[in-house]
């Protein structure tokens, strides 16, 4: 049974669901969710998902909504990426969704997706200093490491690279983070991996060109 997981390009937080999937060998395929149109506030939407948010994976008669929710289903089900220590696990899963992708995915959004007009300036700045105190945290733990958890990846990894990918800048400078930088080109060069915008459907240049 081919799984559907609504998603779209720009989302990290989908991106999580979709990369676990994505290098676990998950049959599935993606279902776009027209975010900026106001596809997860529709009727139809909020009845897969009360919250209105992406990603929802749909599987016969199951339904998951929250990608870390996602992300640990497809590793008890496939045995792949579940790591040596499950609590360490879902530590950084926890982080990621409070500290990580929880932060940036605000930061990245307000700098990029709201029109420059109506940026409020006084949140990006703070937002801003949480992003910066993360990615030390993360930075600091990745060091003398090529993984987040153990000697091999996990889904801590595919949760907390959620939003490192994305070219839109959210104050995020690789080479200023080496020891990111490094286990980013570790991710990317396992079998199957795919940038966010060529792994699910819906691109910001899609949306501009309309």
């Amino acid at each position: 049974m081919t799984a559907q997981l609504y998603c779209f390009g720009e989302s990290g937080n989908a991106y999580k669901a979709a990369l676990t999937m994505q290098l676990s060998g998950y049959d599935w395929q993606p279902v776009y969710v027209d975010f900026f149109n106001g596809a997860s506030r529709t009727p139809e939407f909020l009845a897969l998902n009360e919250m209105g948010e992406a990603p929802v994976l749909v599987e016969g008669d199951l339904t998951l909504t929250q990608s870390c929710v996602i992300q640990l289903h497809v590793a008890e089900r496939t045995g792949k990426f579940l790591g040596g220590d499950r609590s360490e696990v879902l530590r950084w899963l926890f982080w990621d969704a409070q500290k990580g992708s929880g932060q940036q995915g605000g930061l990245r959004f307000l700098m990029n997706f709201v029109p420059a007009e109506k940026r409020p300036q006084p949140a990006i700045d703070w937002l801003s200093m949480r992003v910066q105190t993360a990615l030390g945290t993360l930075d600091r733990h990745l060091a003398g490491r090529d993984w987040m958890v153990g000697d091999a990846p996990s889904i801590a990894d595919f949760a907390c690279c959620g939003y490192l990918y994305y070219p839109e800048p959210f104050g995020f400078d690789r080479k200023a983070r080496p020891n990111i930088d490094r286990w980013l080109e570790n991710i990317a060069a396992l079998p199957g991996w795919k940038h966010p915008y060529d792994l699910m459907p819906g691109h910001p240049s899609d949306r501009a060109a309309k």
